[in-house]
């Protein structure tokens, strides 16, 4: 029986990588040793770590006006870490609230310098709907403009990149980096947590343009600090050395499969897949206006919660795991980033049809 995992996170990686790392583990590169017993400092790692850096670079068209840095701590790590960097350009920071993980950020950020709910998901006719940012709403001396790009709790994606004027936008893409191309330009800082479509958990990407390299405060830690991390190539200590090598395969797969172009068409056929099984029916609701409804992760509601545990034992007994919606909001929820395959979608849609003509 294949099992398809539609797991938040940490998701599932793509098989081609999970194999080619199982085939390393014990002896990579011909050196008789696993890559997570090499030193850092060594070669062979070195020039697998500008490899993946290069890689990446590609991937997204990265300018050269930008660092990559490859950090500890995951996507909350990067919660504290945004407001101690950026703090020496301004006491303020502006924030769009849209789901569990910008809320969290925002409310971490108020403990470094004073942030500013510039707007919040609002709710019409039963559906979330994210307001437009404009310039005009935003206090033009703050030292940045957070978003999160995809709430993965809420089921919630931003399209559309907001207008802020002179202030630097900072989005957390944890769940949605990589999934389509990105205008890297737009940004003053992104930042992703690795474990849902760049690698294991532990790892956090960051990519910040090189202005924004000197605002730290002076408390902040020196792991934590841009600056310092860009000048010793994410090797100030010693970093998730495992997590980065895996992260590497998988910008290898992403450009194997044709890159973000290619792939983010996949993730559109996934989504749309789904999106419409739960709108031709009457069982199932979604509760996101389609222009918000993520393509990363698919939340969705039975009639009748007393359903949910049914749906769940008779979804695992056929392999579609982890489909329990977030416990904030309940309910069921797919995660469908790039690794999970076209099949795997549509097993679940055709369970879901069946389940639904059983259970009305």
């Amino acid at each position: 029986m294949t099992i398809y995992n539609f797991c938040a996170g940490p998701a599932m990686l793509p098989v081609d990588v999970m194999q080619q790392a199982q085939n390393e583990l014990l002896d990579w590169q011909g050196l008789g040793r696993s890559v997570m017993e090499i030193s850092h400092r060594s070669k062979e790692y070195i020039d697998l770590a500008e490899q993946a850096e290069q890689d990446l670079r590609d991937l997204l068209a990265i300018p050269d006006n930008y660092k990559v840095l490859f950090a500890h701590g995951g996507g909350r790590g990067q919660f504290a870490a945004v407001p101690m960097n950026l703090q020496g350009r301004g006491k303020t920071a502006a924030f769009l609230t849209t789901g569990s993980w910008s809320q969290d950020a925002f409310d971490e950020a108020n403990k470094y310098l004073s942030s500013n709910l510039v707007a919040k998901t609002e709710h019409k006719d039963g559906l979330s709907v994210v307001p437009s940012i404009t310039a005009e709403m935003i206090n033009q001396d703050a030292a940045y403009f957070h978003y999160c790009s995809n709430e993965t709790v809420d089921g919630i994606e931003v399209n559309t990149i907001p207008e802020t004027g002179n202030v630097p936008i900072v989005v957390d893409m944890s769940s949605n980096i990589l999934s389509k191309q990105l205008d890297v330009s737009k940004f003053g800082v992104i930042y992703a947590g690795a474990q849902k479509n760049i690698g294991p958990s532990g790892l956090a990407v960051v990519i910040v343009r090189d202005d924004l390299l000197d605002s730290a405060m002076a408390e902040t830690p020196s792991f934590m600090k841009y600056q310092t991390i860009a000048k010793f190539n994410s090797m100030y200590n010693t970093p998730p050395t495992y997590s980065w090598y895996l992260a590497g395969l998988v910008f290898k797969w992403l450009k194997a499969q044709g890159g973000l172009e290619k792939i983010a068409v996949v993730n559109s056929q996934k989504a749309e897949l789904l999106y419409q099984c739960i709108d031709e029916s009457d069982f199932y609701i979604n509760k996101v206006h389609p222009d918000f409804r993520s393509k990363m992760n698919v939340t969705f509601h039975l009639p009748n919660t007393d359903l949910d545990s049914v749906f769940l034992e008779q979804a695992e007994a056929i392999g579609l795991v982890a489909l329990k919606g977030h416990r904030k909001v309940g309910g069921m929820r797919a995660s469908i980033y790039n690794a999970m395959p076209l099949e795997g979608v549509i097993t679940l849609t055709n369970f879901m049809q069946e389940f639904a003509r059983r259970h009305k």
